[in-house]
């Protein structure tokens, strides 16, 4: 190569990136204004979470925070020219979410409907764009391992996974935004490190999106506490964007990183999810019953401060992702990121099982 061609390349990199961070805050825009203007609308329909029981908060908040995201998003996405191919695909999976999302914002649909939803945003996840779990890596130190004809079962099994992992962290003033944004930046690092251009876009233009929301669902200096939630609509389609580019990031032939990063990336609302299935389970209880023994609760009986549970969660979230990306960086094997999950998940767990068990419903 000719040493003009590598100056030439600079030009157009530059251009790449001011494309780029215009779009990140054309997104970020929208997603605001929309997280303002739609206010009004819903309250008049209805749209708006009340407090009692386990809800705490104070009147009726309006829930767009999903729409305001999705449209941020999309219309970013459409503006760079990129709204087509695999990305068709997952912009119609995420509007699925939105969709259903919003009717269980406003009717507080049965699970199954959800099940359902989400299922179906899954299949065309691996069956319309080809992105699904086909190998899991060197989880045992013995060679990769294969899926087969398990892969479309497990990645749907995981697309439920994740998107319930996000729904049951969303139970405080900007919390699952937080840990969101937080995972959607290291999920950036990831393709910006992996040379791969269309996850970092989808990466970028999401995590802006959650940005703009974030501006009227922390509490702030000037809000005390948030003006709109994300909902059901939000956390769902949050969820399904952070299983698409763990997919996207870890599958293929030009995919580099290991599945066990992507796991590390999200592993708090994992983690959380886990636990507290599990304690449910050993109380003889549905998985799936309502209660206040997330790590947000706790945090919370503890006396942390709202702001102070975000600012904490946001922190682990972090720091496990940035562990799972340092790692693999410095060539760690895969068997030993997996078995060193393993090992922080059992941790975890029994750290925060006396919390739990303080927590206890009355028999």
């Amino acid at each position: 190569r000719s040493p003009m061609s590598g100056s030439a390349s600079f030009p157009l990199l530059r251009d790449a990136v001011n494309r780029l961070i215009f779009h990140a805050l054309l997104a970020f825009v929208i997603t605001a204004f929309l997280a303002h203007f739609l206010r009004r609308p819903a309250l008049r329909i209805g749209l708006v979470d009340i407090p009692g029981g386990r809800k705490q908060h104070a009147g009726e908040i309006p829930v767009i925070g999903g729409i305001a995201m999705f449209c941020g998003f999309t219309f970013s996405l459409l503006g760079v020219g990129k709204l087509d191919g695999t990305n068709l695909s997952l912009v119609c999976a995420l509007a699925l979410m939105i969709m259903v999302g919003a009717l269980d914002d406003m009717r507080d649909l049965a699970a199954r409907h959800k099940f359902v939803a989400q299922i179906i945003a899954a299949l065309f996840m691996a069956s319309w764009a080809g992105n699904y779990v086909g190998q899991v890596g060197n989880l045992l130190g013995f060679g990769s391992l294969s899926l087969y004809n398990w892969a479309i079962p497990f990645t749907v099994v995981c697309v439920l996974g994740v998107i319930n992992a996000i729904n049951m962290l969303d139970g405080s003033d900007g919390l699952a935004g937080s840990v969101c944004l937080t995972a959607l930046t290291w999920f950036a690092v990831a393709a910006g490190l992996s040379g791969q251009d269309i996850p970092l876009l989808i990466a970028v233009l999401m995590m802006s999106a959650v940005a703009g929301f974030l501006l009227f669902n922390l509490r702030l200096p000037w809000q005390a506490h948030a003006r709109v939630f994300m909902g059901d609509a939000g956390s769902m389609m949050l969820g399904f964007a952070l299983v698409w580019l763990a997919v996207d990031l870890t599958q293929g032939s030009g995919s580099t990183l290991p599945p066990i990063v992507a796991v590390w990336i999200i592993a708090l609302p994992l983690a959380d999810m886990a636990r507290v299935m599990l304690t449910r389970i050993l109380r003889n209880q549905s998985p799936f019953v309502a209660d206040r023994i997330h790590l947000h609760h706790l945090l919370i009986t503890r006396g942390y401060s709202n702001n102070r549970v975000v600012l904490t969660m946001a922190a682990l979230s972090a720091t496990a992702g940035g562990a799972g990306i340092g790692a693999w960086k410095l060539g760690v094997p895969e068997y030993v990121l997996f078995y060193a999950f393993i090992f922080a998940l059992a941790a975890y767990c029994l750290a925060l099982r006396r919390c739990s068990a303080d927590n206890a419903p009355p028999q």
